[in-house]
């Protein structure tokens, strides 16, 4: 984009392994990158390479884990 900011919605799950490796490159070029993932989750974890915002979920990690 050439806007230079990016706010990505990522679903839990397993495409967000694949994502989060363009999602640095992007912020690597210099873009803003936002990145809103949930309270819990199993792969989404805070780094330095983009900011992270978290948002509440009615679900424990123990009930994700059962859901599976």
């Amino acid at each position: 984009s050439d806007g230079g900011k990016l706010l990505v919605v990522p679903m839990v799950g397993s495409h967000w392994l694949s994502m989060q490796e363009v999602v640095e490159k992007l912020s690597e070029r210099g873009h803003e990158v936002v990145v809103l993932v949930p309270e819990v989750s199993w792969q989404m974890k805070t780094t330095q390479a983009y900011k992270v915002v978290t948002h509440p979920v009615s679900q424990t990690l123990e009930e994700l884990d059962d859901s599976f």
